[in-house]
């Protein structure tokens, strides 16, 4: 295997990494891996090119620079999206080679991903690249196009919103999280309105991202557990759908199928015994990668 090769294979996991956390979408993700690795290669052929010294912070910095340019380009159609706009869930799969599945830990879990998306582009990716990914404050300032005093200070205020939001920040117990969701799994299957407001925080909020492919699906945050668990059997109960526990983005979750096929898959935030946020991801479009 070649050094080109071999600097490849050791890094692009962090290219993915990167992207899908900065842009909340796989497939992007996967676009701007290969755009990465692009201009890689086009860096290897040109024969008047210095030898990188820091092979995984350039590889960062590309990748970065090519999601932020990215995430930009999609600002108009987000924000005429039909309802809420969730980030594509991850759902471990065994079958995925280790090489191409996104690394799963605490900076994945869907409440960080959603607090992120409020953020601007700067200090979404101010806050990545130091707190996660380790890049000094000069190197984010490239990133960027500014000055590290204004890099370290996007990442302070991304810093701010994230603490404001105590469960994006902490995680629970896995195993009484895993509980929870399999009593709400339980609940749905028997179509259990009791059961589902039961698993539910009285003050819980259900979002749901179908971009417009569920006619019946709510385009407002549902509040209180009895209007979250009508509308959920309203628009995935009945014959034909079966409730599975997995782990989405590093946490249990649930995914939907009917007659097979993935149709929904829940993000769940808990607290104190109880759900307490239901991400509903329904687009089909970003459904595509759920086997």
């Amino acid at each position: 295997m070649s050094d080109f090769a071999e600097l490849w294979d050791a890094h692009r996991g962090v290219v993915r990494d990167v992207a899908y956390r900065v842009l909340g979408s796989v497939a992007d993700a996967e676009d701007v891996t290969q755009e990465t690795y692009l201009r890689l290669l086009a860096r290897e052929a040109d024969a008047d090119a210095a030898p990188l010294d820091e092979p995984r912070a350039w590889l960062i910095t590309v990748a970065s620079r090519l999601a932020i340019d990215r995430l930009r380009a999609h600002e108009h159609s987000r924000r005429a999206y039909v309802g809420p706009w969730l980030p594509e869930p991850i759902v471990a799969d065994e079958r995925t080679l280790p090489e191409d599945r996104v690394t799963l830990d605490d900076s994945v879990r869907m409440a960080l991903l959603v607090v992120l998306e409020q953020l601007s582009p700067a200090e979404r990716t101010a806050f990545l690249l130091h707190d996660v990914f380790d890049l000094d404050f000069e190197r984010v300032a490239d990133v960027l196009g500014v000055n590290p005093g204004a890099a370290r200070q996007s990442a302070s205020r991304a810093r701010k919103r994230i603490a404001a939001q105590g469960s994006a920040r902490f995680a629970v117990d896995p195993a009484a999280a895993r509980r929870l969701s399999e009593r709400f799994a339980a609940a749905a299957t028997e179509g259990d309105l009791e059961g589902l407001v039961a698993a539910l925080a009285a003050d819980a909020r259900g979002h749901f991202d179908s971009g417009g492919a569920f006619p019946d699906a709510p385009t407002e945050v549902v509040v209180g557990a009895e209007r979250i668990a009508r509308q959920f059997l309203a628009t995935v109960g009945g014959p034909g759908f079966t409730f599975e526990v997995a782990a989405v983005n590093a946490e249990p979750g649930i995914v939907v199928r009917r007659r097979g096929r993935v149709i929904s898959v829940l993000a769940l935030e808990y607290a104190d015994d109880r759900i307490t946020v239901i991400h509903g991801i329904g687009n089909p479009a970003k459904l595509g990668h759920v086997t």
